[in-house]
């Protein structure tokens, strides 16, 4: 078999690349490493400049999270804006049962699990259903570095979350939508597994440190 140079490739298959390396760069990252980065925002004194900064960057840095969020767009794009929308309400409510509520064994490991069930459902094994209880599993994620925050830290937090997530959501669409041609039923599975195997790769590193 001949390999062809990039530039030779095929228009659908050059598109992809910048989705492969972006899913071997977080691949790389386990969330261990993920919250680490957190910590910055975490040693910051609570504040409402802090609560925003900190909001604005959480779903930035965490890996899983991201990869999540981006990856939303292969199920949002046969789905209304308020569906997507619904689906960032069900994250702020699990971010506000996370602040209420002690905080849940094995989370970590949960979300990674998340990503599995994301792919699932994009090759239409499982119900696009199970993506509600997965944004809220994520958005109570949201909620450990804000914990004892006061109100007003917490709420700028919160607007933080909001608007970085809805940005990420919608870039994430318009940027699948520009290469809606090139999402073949194959390219999907590709994608999916790609998401089933980090997901693994992130609970595997978890189970074993």
């Amino acid at each position: 078999m001949t390999h062809r140079p990039i530039w030779q490739l095929p228009v659908s298959a050059t598109r992809l690349l910048p989705v492969c390396a972006i899913g071997l760069l977080l691949l790389s990252a386990a969330p261990a490493s993920a919250h680490h980065l957190m910590e910055l925002f975490q040693q910051r004194q609570p504040s409402p400049l802090a609560g925003l900064l900190s909001g604005l960057g959480h779903p930035l840095l965490g890996p899983d999270h991201l990869l999540f969020l981006l990856a939303l767009a292969l199920v949002g794009l046969q789905r209304s804006s308020r569906w997507m929308l619904g689906l960032l309400g069900v994250g702020l409510l699990g971010t506000l049962v996370g602040l209420s509520t002690p905080q849940l064994p094995g989370a970590e490991l949960l979300l990674a699990l998340t990503l599995v069930v994301e792919g699932l459902v994009v090759i239409g094994r499982l119900p696009a259903l199970l993506l509600v209880p997965s944004f809220a599993l994520h958005g109570y994620g949201l909620s450990a570095p804000v914990l004892g925050w006061d109100a007003a830290s917490t709420g700028s937090y919160l607007v933080g979350l909001l608007i970085s997530q809805s940005a990420l959501l919608l870039l994430s669409l318009g940027l699948l939508r520009n290469t809606a041609e090139a999402l073949t039923p194959s390219t999907r599975s590709l994608l999916a597994g790609g998401l089933i195997g980090i997901g693994a790769a992130f609970g595997w590193s978890v189970l074993v440190p």
